[in-house]
């Protein structure tokens, strides 16, 4: 049912790509549901503190998970979006490297961190985020994925996680 909701955009952004457009499945509250039904059905049985989403697709159902699961929210940005100080990592991409960054002060040692994107692809992205939640002393519970592109092998960069998608292509 969720997958009728994904949108196939070729040759976005650049030409041999095959995007995953979400925002049908954003559109719908029927839909919407059913997806946070599925991430809440597949946590472990342990309180999570907090949810980091991951910019910027990674919020929708961030802050979802986190008003649910009556937890903090943590946004992980892109270098220099964030107002305060922050700590951050590099990951690679295909051309290149890019940088995340947490503010220092959104997680206590100790604490218990779900973690959300959209996609899981190549892996470098949320690996980056794996780290920076381990830097400030959060517990990593669960890495959840909407969707997960299994050909890009991306669960390599983190297979000592515990990850669900709900999706898989």
């Amino acid at each position: 049912m969720i997958k009728t909701y994904i949108r196939d955009i070729p040759d976005f952004p650049k030409k041999g790509i095959i995007f995953k457009d979400i925002t049908p499945l954003l559109n719908s509250s029927e839909a919407r549901k059913e997806v946070l039904r599925q991430f809440i059905d597949n946590l472990p049985e342990t309180k999570i503190d907090k949810v980091v989403g991951v910019e910027s697709r990674g919020f929708f159902f961030g802050i979802l998970l986190a008003q649910e699961l009556n937890a903090g929210f943590i946004p992980v940005r892109k270098k220099g979006k964030l107002p305060f100080n922050t700590v951050s990592a590099s990951y690679e991409l295909e051309y290149g490297t890019d940088i995340l960054e947490i503010h220092t002060d959104s997680i206590k040692k100790g604490e218990n961190i779900l973690i959300h994107d959209d996609v899981l692809a190549t892996g470098g992205t949320i690996k980056a985020v794996t780290e920076l939640v381990e830097k400030l002393g959060g517990n990593v519970i669960q890495l959840n994925f909407l969707m997960e592109l299994e050909f890009l092998s991306g669960r390599e960069k983190i297979k000592n996680f515990n990850t669900y998608s709900i999706l898989k292509y």
